[in-house]
């Protein structure tokens, strides 16, 4: 019977063995401190199977290169004894929501998501610290080899890796930023899909800096292009050279399988329906002398109009009158687009036409033009400015000032709609922000969703940055970042639900806390050699006294890499209390005072779960925990089985 290893992938050991396949002969052996044989890779054989000529030394190269480099790249590498712990009392719909909000160190929220999130992001979008000298970056705790960054995971602390001000004044500067970003986009980049990208917001300060970065982890063939957005309409004039009015989204490819983007079409124009027979049926309200029409002047009728497939009722007279209709079109139908998302979409030029009496309306929207280039991302394509965003901020939470630079809905909005995707009616897209501040990219997707009917899903990483104290957000009770994130998305679910009663049904508007914790499992569990056997007598159990049942089934579930978003149910079987996570990919047990029987054993094998996972001190004798793999191979022979 396996034991999960309850912590976060070696890459190390992952990629020795990747390069052992490659160039066996590359392979060699080594003692580590405790005089242990351990595989490891001859660097000088690798370099010479790499080279045409003769390696004598080392040589100079084209590279991007800073002190503390290698130290990240073995932070990015090293395994961590760290968890997920759920917080269902800050959690919204915790039982049915697909969305997740990780609160913690995001480089720990990107290794715990490794095996379970691995090549299953379609886009990640990022607005990390633009180190200006006067904002935070992470403060990340090297270690010198993978075992002591293992050791040193699991260590309780409280401050755990701290935000530091990055002062001009740090020798340091640009090397410490660009170590903080090398690891995150280096685990990043495994959780994209083939066909994913990643959005990258930067000023001009280290935008050379990262886009060489990102050509060094994403290849510099799957660079796409960086986007210039205008981030305000009234830059400062206090500016030491010039006014700068102008920020920037940097995009790469993970793969070069993305064949195409909704915002590269060169057509100047996109006409498109707005009817779906998939959609439920709803209202909408056409504004007079903003709707054009080729049906000829004069009274329109109410009643009911469309074809078989789509039925369209005209609630009210309208009129007609020199190619527009003066008086608001009502119309019932199952539309595309809402209200709120119809008057907007009027407000940024969309142009909307109701053709013929059959009613059905379309619209063309300016894609591309040759004057204002698509990657200049303004109003011309209905992006917002910082003004904009902190305004729709501060209505949303009822404060003023509540974050300082909040990307605007508007931007997060255009650059998901910028993806293709399969079935575009129903995207079930993962996106992905590790650096989550107020939640904006949680907000523009359940804002899509309510207009296209798609079935996109949020992971958002944010770590319990304090909120300063003099800080309008401090006053009203926000204690961190965090905290803003969470209720803003809690107020973006509730106000589309109530602004929007045609909102699909099975619109997710909730989402999953996990905070990002110390693992479940003692110290002994990871170093057993530094306890001495009369210690080892006294802990008759191995996981920490204060976690819980649910703890532990969500650590199972990341060590086995199973969606954390799936549903989870409780049931009784013979006394017991039973976990089973969506019906039967997983039943798990932890009852700890030998209530686990084989007869108990049995009933659960009735089920035929995957996998099936029991607490060591849950059987009744040791002949109950010996018989139980034979009991599962008698009764279901394709379950895997672990004990923690």
């Amino acid at each position: 019977m396996d034991k999960p290893k309850m912590h976060s992938p070696d890459f190390t050991d992952e990629n020795i063995e990747k390069l052992a396949e490659l160039f066996p002969n590359c392979v060699t052996e080594n003692k580590d401190d405790k005089g242990n044989i351990k595989k490891s890779i001859d660097f000088d054989q690798l370099r010479q199977e790499l080279s045409k000529n003769i390696v004598e030394g080392p040589r100079e190269r084209y590279s991007l290169n800073w002190p503390g480099k290698r130290e990240a790249l073995l932070t990015a590498n090293a395994p961590i004894a760290k968890t997920l712990r759920p917080c269902r009392k800050e959690s919204v719909d915790f039982d049915t929501t697909q969305n997740l909000f990780i609160e913690g160190d995001n480089l720990d929220a990107l290794k715990l998501m490794q095996e379970t999130y691995l090549g299953k992001v379609k886009m990640i979008y990022i607005d990390p610290p633009y180190n200006t000298g006067n904002d935070f970056i992470y403060e990340d705790d090297f270690a010198q080899t993978s075992e002591e960054f293992l050791k040193k995971s699991n260590q309780k602390d409280e401050e755990g890796n701290r935000l530091v001000a990055n002062t001009e004044s740090n020798g340091r500067f640009h090397s410490d930023w660009l170590s903080m970003m090398y690891s995150r986009l280096k685990l990043a980049r495994n959780l994209l899909k083939d066909d994913g990208v990643i959005f990258i917001s930067i000023d001009d300060g280290e935008v050379d800096n990262l886009n060489k970065l990102c050509k060094e982890i994403f290849g510099e063939k799957n660079f796409i292009d960086i986007f210039s957005w205008v981030k305000t309409e009234t830059p400062a004039n206090l500016a030491k050279k010039t006014k700068k009015a102008v920020e920037y989204l940097l995009c790469y490819q993970k793969t070069n399988q993305v064949s195409d983007f909704k915002g590269l079409s060169k057509e100047s124009k996109a006409s498109n329906g707005l009817m779906n027979q998939t959609n439920n049926v709803h209202e909408l309200i056409f504004p007079e002398n903003k709707v054009d029409t080729g049906i000829k002047d004069g009274i329109i009728k109410a009643g009911e109009y469309g074809t078989n497939n789509y039925k369209i009722d005209l609630l009210e007279d309208t009129e007609v009158k020199e190619g527009y209709f003066v008086k608001p079109v009502k119309l019932r139908g199952r539309f595309k687009w809402g209200q709120a998302n119809l008057d907007k979409e009027i407000a940024m030029g969309t142009k909307v036409s109701i053709r013929t009496e059959s009613f059905s309306p379309s619209y063309e929207r300016e894609e591309y033009a040759p004057e204002k280039p698509w990657n200049l991302l303004n109003r011309s394509f209905g992006v917002g400015t910082n003004e904009n965003a902190s305004s729709e901020l501060d209505k949303l939470m009822g404060v003023k000032n509540i974050l300082d630079y909040p990307k605007p809905t508007s931007l997060l909005e255009y650059i998901l709609s910028f993806l293709k995707s399969d079935k575009d009616e129903v995207n079930n897209d993962i996106i992905l922000d590790f650096f989550a501040g107020s939640g904006t990219t949680a907000h523009a997707v359940m804002q899509l969703n309510a207009e296209d009917g798609g079935n996109r899903k949020f992971i958002m990483v944010q770590i319990p940055e304090l909120c300063d104290d003099k800080s309008e957000a401090y006053k009203t009770g926000f204690k961190t970042i965090a905290d803003i994130g969470k209720e803003r998305i809690r107020r973006v679910g509730k106000k589309i639900k109530e602004e929007n009663a045609a909102t699909p049904p099975n619109l997710d508007i909730g989402f999953r806390v996990f905070k990002v914790d110390s693992s479940n499992m003692r110290d002994v569990y990871y170093n057993p050699d530094a306890y001495s056997q009369d210690t080892l007598f006294k802990m008759t159990d191995n996981i920490k006294s204060d976690r819980t049942e649910e703890d532990l089934l969500f650590q199972v579930l990341l060590d086995w890499g199973v969606d954390l978003a799936l549903p989870v149910s409780k049931e009784k079987i013979a006394g017991n209390d039973v976990f089973f996570v969506s019906d039967n990919a997983l039943a798990a047990c932890f009852v700890k005072k030998g209530e686990i029987t084989e007869d108990f054993c049995k009933e659960l094998a009735k089920r035929k779960p995957l996998r099936v996972v029991f607490r060591d001190d849950g059987f009744k004798d040791d002949s109950v925990k010996i018989n139980v793999e034979q009991i599962f191979k008698l009764a279901s022979p394709h379950t895997e089985i672990k004990t923690i």
